[in-house]
């Protein structure tokens, strides 16, 4: 017997920590956890759900001018942000419910408050003290905040998700995920965007050939791109923003919207009572088994790890459970062949290597690429392309990378993920019948590489 009040205690009911409790509990532990905001999350709340429901939002708004090729002549419908709005904030609310009743269902104790620590196996809730054998940090992350003068005025993606008018302009800064699927999204629902990026290109870390393709895709909707350029300040001018940038440039916009990354959610933990370590970027730090310094605390999930995607935080939280609760030491999860999507006009999709870090690695490489019109834009007449990228290891014949820009990609990528997994080798990708006629088959109709 214990002589803890829970053999586990889950502090942040998101993604990652509300599956780490579920399995926790279904090994026969008992389980408690805490969150003080909306379950679910980031990915939930203002994160991958509503920014997926906005992206789709924004794709009919082309799609009906597309429709004309096709046939169709119906005018352009109007749009009103205020019905996607509730409707959107419906869905939230229905998976806000979802998740408390799954952690209700499964035997979990709920603490609808924040959790801080006393000491290392003592925490405070809501006024209350808890004990407990073994502890995880799954608090996730938070949009970091400019500090230029007059940040005052600028919103970051949480306040994206429930803007009380919809902006005629907006002027996006940043170049990650964030950056550019919200340009998407503006300028597909009828915002005129400028995307501010201090950085030569864009996407920084991704294969050195997808961020120029789909910067090149970008400018042809209109979406005006402005790299090495940052805002070094923003003034309110009635009912407008003034952009003053880093090249001398002014730039008078409806919306100013920060998207600079994001930084782990520790504020309130008071992790220093339990002397746990950070790293320089302010994360917990842990070892490979998701362990703090201190061995029974843990950490999954953006507040600990760099990869920032929910089904990453779901594995290790999944995993970790199962380490503690059901002696299954050697469970871990597989980072090679992380598979991630950005839901951008159009979307983007990689997993595995990059080129450049292929090479960096010493592998020597065959590189496969195509770029071509979607049979689509056959009829539609949109000035649109589709670019494909196969990396391979000459070695054993591996695919061990794959880059797309293009439509459908997000769907595509998680049947090349599974491939790649499972070893495929570019000869399997050779002998295999494509679907036709779809942008999917040329994944297995590149026959000769472009470079070695």
């Amino acid at each position: 017997m214990s002589n803890y009040d829970f053999d586990y205690f889950v502090i942040g009911g998101g993604s990652g920590g509300v599956r780490s409790a579920r399995i926790a509990v279904g090994h026969g532990a008992k389980v408690a956890i805490a969150e003080g905001k909306d379950y679910g999350g980031t990915c939930v709340n203002v994160g991958c759900v509503p920014k997926k429901l906005f992206a789709y939002a924004s794709d009919f708004g082309p799609a009906f001018e597309d429709a004309r090729g096709y046939g169709w002549s119906a005018t352009r419908p109007a749009f009103d942000w205020n019905i996607l709005l509730k409707n959107k904030n419906e869905e939230i609310k229905r998976l806000n419910s979802a998740y408390k009743t799954l952690l209700d269902n499964a035997g979990v104790k709920r603490f609808d408050d924040y959790a801080s620590f006393i000491n290392t196996h003592t925490l405070e809730v809501g006024g209350e003290q808890i004990t407990a054998e073994h502890i995880l940090i799954a608090t996730g992350g938070t949009p970091r905040r400019p500090t230029f003068k007059g940040a005052e005025h600028v919103i970051v993606s949480d306040e994206a998700f429930y803007l009380k008018d919809f902006p005629k302009s907006v002027v996006l800064q940043g170049g990650g995920y964030v950056a550019v699927e919200f340009a998407h999204i503006f300028h597909g629902l009828g915002a005129h965007v400028t995307l501010l990026y201090r950085g030569p290109m864009f996407l920084r870390g991704f294969d050195e050939d997808m961020p120029p393709f789909l910067a090149e895709e970008m400018k042809k909707q209109g979406i005006d791109l402005h790299f090495e350029t940052d805002i070094e300040s923003v003034s309110k001018n009635d009912d407008q923003f003034i952009v003053n940038t880093t090249t001398g440039r002014k730039i008078e916009t409806g919306l100013v919207f920060s998207a600079i990354g994001r930084d782990p959610n520790i504020d309130g933990l008071n992790v220093k009572a339990a002397g746990i370590a950070l790293t320089e970027t302010g994360q917990i730090k842990i070892n490979e088994d998701y362990q703090t310094n201190i061995p029974h605390i843990y950490a999954v999930g953006d507040v600990a790890n760099q990869y920032h995607l929910t089904p990453v935080a779901l594995a290790e939280g999944h995993v970790l459970a199962d380490r503690l609760f059901n002696k299954q030491k050697d469970r871990s999860v597989d980072y090679r062949y992380v598979p991630t999507a950005i839901f951008s006009g159009p979307p983007c999709g990689t997993v595995g290597l990059s080129e450049q870090d292929a090479r960096a690695k010493g592998l020597e490489i065959e590189i496969y690429k195509t770029d071509f019109k979607p049979m689509i834009h056959t009829l539609s007449g949109r000035d649109e392309r589709t670019f494909m990228k196969l990396i391979i290891n000459k070695a054993d014949n591996k695919v061990i990378g794959c880059h797309m820009v293009g439509r459908d990609v997000p769907e595509m990528l998680q049947g090349i993920a599974v491939a790649m997994n499972a070893g495929a080798t570019k000869a399997d990708f050779d002998r295999t019948i494509g679907i036709h006629p779809t942008s999917a088959e040329e994944f297995v109709t590149m026959r000769t590489p472009v470079s070695n």
